[in-house]
């Protein structure tokens, strides 16, 4: 575990060595640009690192993390990176990761006010409202939270495909697939929530929205 801001510079230094070692044109190729396929969507909780969970490159991954892997419609940081990995850098998959035991979707299942994320956290109770017949038929706590936690994946999802964003891109015929998955801290295990979208698949008439260029 890291205890010193110097520790940082010294595993920096390491790091360095070991890939130009590896590959010693690693950082001139790096420095070129990036064209990654993928735009992960996580949670900010140390304990899930995308390119160390996923034994990803530098380059491999564009990144979004916030409190509990949230896809909020106006909140400009995820917008601007969900444009920006779309209609820049051309993606082809966009992850929504969770993870099992997530503080986040815990605190979002009590009643004590933690501070203002709660104004965050009043999202993942609307998961919880929409779910809640299939949730409390679940005695056991820890099932009934990772639950919440897989249905807050697919809904976050969801949420992805009702974006202008991605709708245009599926208009213009861009192959873009958004995927959902959940990370276990206690395996280091990934499952794939088998809950991918694409342009074929079904949206509420009510979020569907005419290109503003036809």
């Amino acid at each position: 575990m890291i205890r010193t801001y110097q520790e940082l510079f010294a595993n920096n230094k390491k790091w360095v060595e070991d890939r130009t070692l590896q590959d010693p044109a690693f950082f001139d190729n790096l420095a070129e640009g990036q064209r990654p396929k993928f735009l992960w969507i996580g949670c900010s909780d140390s304990r899930v690192p995308a390119n160390v969970v996923t034994g990803t490159d530098p380059g491999d991954l564009f990144v979004h993390r916030n409190i509990a892997n949230m896809v909020i419609h106006n909140d400009m940081s995820m917008l601007s990176v969900l444009d920006y990995a779309v209609n820049v850098l051309g993606v082809q998959h966009v992850i929504v990761c969770g993870h099992y035991g997530c503080g986040g979707v815990a605190a979002a299942m009590g009643n004590k006010q933690v501070g203002l994320i709660d104004n965050w956290l009043r999202y993942i109770k609307d998961v919880y409202r929409l779910h809640q017949h299939e949730l409390n038929a679940i005695e056991d706590p820890g099932q009934r939270l990772n639950r919440l936690i897989e249905l807050n994946i697919q809904e976050q999802v969801y949420g992805l495909t009702t974006t202008t964003i991605v709708q245009n891109a599926w208009t213009a015929g861009r192959p873009l697939q958004i995927h959902g998955m959940v990370y276990d801290l206690k395996t280091g295990l990934l499952k794939d929530l088998q809950i991918t979208k694409d342009q074929t698949s079904e949206i509420d008439e009510v979020y569907r929205l005419e290109p503003i260029f036809a």
